[in-house]
């Protein structure tokens, strides 16, 4: 085909999967006029392209699908004026489908299964029959497709990747010292800069922190040095000091939460499932539009399986339902119907938690505690996350 009809859908996925199957040199969007007029939606559809070796020509065509006798008239302008066009009907609203219905004629016409993964022919397109999607995407394209842009993390997920053991180290400190670690987190971050060249951490073995008093844990800090995640520890009962290694794990231990996000990554990676994984994936909603004012979120894990992402919470204190509704804000604007939205949590069991839990449920996200953190058991949950059968 040289040109591939597009009823838009408020899916992103359901916009782009066709042209990157069948790389027409032109894809026109029958779209509603806000989709039309907005300069940035384009240029990132653009860039979603572009960034996944598919330049073609993309055309907007403004029109209301609530009102099928003007979508069909605006189908048929279209078919006139392009040679070779399909129509991909695995968008659009119910009048845009009986509208392609009525001008399709022998005009080739076929949709996207997103349960079967795979395309099917409608009528007189037997290139798009039973054919399995092999798209593979990757976080920044889950983005790009909806409007977003991945901006650089706290971590640098290169350098990441080569310390699954520090990490699977961390964790099994933090295992053990679990009921105290926000506190030593927070006598850390007293004793330390971020800041400083040296990465050296210094101070009374007893330090007013914002949750009070706190004195530092022989036993945790022994452990550390043990690691190698600490150096050159000396601890008596006045004062302790000892040095990061490098800036990463300095990171590590000033940052409360850093530990069960880690975790969750490195499961992710070690699944062997998932296309592309990142650790704190920052999402600009009007990066490509200086005019507009930057909206920002972080998502502590995102991890991608063929056209699936999966969108990960952690938290290591009860969740709250704020907590909840962030993440089903940003799992539907940036993956849509299909996509996993999972939160994390290493807090001890309380009464209020089978209500966050309800709520969970009514917002289709999955709830992971602390029972399933361990490495092969989080692998696993983590891995039954992927495309239906």
């Amino acid at each position: 085909m040289k040109t591939l009809i597009e009823l838009y859908d408020e899916r992103p996925i359901e916009n782009v999967l066709g042209t990157e199957m069948f790389h027409p040199e032109e894809t026109v969007f029958i779209c509603p006029p806000e989709v039309a007029k907005d300069k940035h939606l384009k240029k990132s559809l653009e860039a979603y392209f572009q960034l996944r070796g598919c330049p073609a020509k993309l055309s907007f065509v403004s029109v209301s699908l609530l009102d099928a006798a003007k979508v069909e008239k605006s189908l048929r302008q279209v078919l006139d004026t392009r040679e070779d066009c399909a129509i991909d009907i695995s968008g659009g609203t119910d009048a845009a489908l009986f509208a392609a219905g009525v001008v399709s004629g022998h005009v080739p016409v076929f949709t996207y299964s997103r349960k079967k993964n795979a395309f099917f022919e409608i009528k007189n397109a037997p290139f798009a029959q039973n054919l399995p999607c092999t798209v593979r995407l990757n976080a920044e394209a889950c983005f790009l497709m909806a409007g977003g842009t991945l901006l650089p993390g706290r971590e640098d997920n290169e350098k990441l990747k080569n310390r699954l053991s520090e990490i699977g180290d961390l964790f099994e400190i933090y295992t053990k010292y679990r009921r105290i670690w926000n506190r030593q987190i927070n006598y850390i971050q007293k004793i330390s800069s971020s800041a400083d060249p040296e990465l050296r951490a210094y101070g009374k073995r007893t330090s007013k922190t914002g949750q009070g008093r706190v004195t530092a844990d022989e036993g945790l800090f022994w452990a550390l040095a043990e690691k190698q995640l600490i150096c050159g520890l000396t601890i008596d009962d006045e004062s302790v000091s000892f040095r990061f290694p490098d800036e990463m794990v300095r990171f590590w231990l000033r940052d409360v939460g850093s530990v069960l996000e880690l975790q969750v990554y490195r499961a992710c990676l070690l699944a062997g499932c998932f296309d592309d994984t990142v650790l704190s994936a920052v999402v600009n909603w009007n990066s490509t539009d200086p005019k507009r004012s930057a909206v920002t979120n972080e998502i502590d894990v995102m991890a991608v399986r063929g056209v699936q992402p999966m969108f990960i919470s952690c938290k290591t204190c009860e969740i709250k339902t704020e907590a909840l509704n962030e993440l089903a804000i940003l799992r539907d604007r940036f993956g849509g119907k299909g996509s996993r939205a999972v939160i994390v949590t290493s807090a001890q069991a309380s009464r209020g938690r089978a209500v966050m839990r309800r709520r969970a449920a009514e917002l289709g996200i999955e709830v992971i505690e602390w029972n399933d953190l361990a490495l092969d058991r989080l692998i696993e949950r983590l891995s039954a996350f992927g495309i239906p059968e």
